[in-house]
């Protein structure tokens, strides 16, 4: 490959994953669309779901003696 080709299509691709870049960044600052962040509900649905989980590898709980 001839090197002026090399090095333009280096820089069209450097200028590519900077825009991306800038476009993730500016995601990523952007204020919620909501009272919470998607990544709020995310991590509360993931500790949900690990709790529901622990729950059911431990079974059920022993029924508690009736003092009369």
């Amino acid at each position: 490959m001839h090197p002026e080709i090399h090095l333009a299509l280096h820089r069209t691709r450097a200028a590519e994953l900077r825009a991306a870049a800038d476009a993730h960044r500016l995601a990523a600052d952007a204020p919620a669309a909501g009272p919470r962040r998607a990544g709020d509900l995310r991590t509360r649905l993931g500790w949900t779901l690990v709790e529901v989980g622990l729950r059911l590898a431990t079974g059920p709980a022993a029924p508690k003696a009736v003092v009369a």
